[in-house]
């Protein structure tokens, strides 16, 4: 069974910068993509960044600030958070799909406060 986790979310003070990683367990099948996905209090989940089938994308409020590294062959991705600010607080999610299944990790935290 595939099993995402996250890890290296925490608190920080506004302008400070987080690396996120997740890892893969258990995989069979390739994934076609991975991603990053945040949910904040009360909204729905929106898409960070997604690296797969050769392309990158970020999310309109993240782009020149996030940075979305390794990929699904490795079973591994990674997400540098610079010039963090209290609106990046919420819990950030990895996700994979391979061409059956779309998984979830578990989420971490990440809050920005002075």
């Amino acid at each position: 069974q595939v099993r995402l986790e996250e890890s290296g979310g925490g608190l920080v003070h506004p302008g400070e910068s987080l690396r996120l990683h997740c890892a893969a367990f258990g995989v069979i099948l390739s994934f076609n993509a991975m991603a990053w996905y945040l949910q904040a209090p009360v909204q729905q989940r929106v898409l960070v960044a997604m690296v797969g089938n050769g392309k990158t994308i970020y999310g309109d409020s993240v782009k020149g600030r996030f940075t979305i590294s390794g990929e699904g062959a490795e079973n591994t991705i990674y997400l540098q958070m610079n010039s963090l600010t209290a609106e990046d607080t919420a819990v950030y999610y990895c996700y994979a799909n391979d061409i059956t299944h779309h998984y979830w990790g578990q989420g971490t935290q990440v809050t920005v406060s002075s």
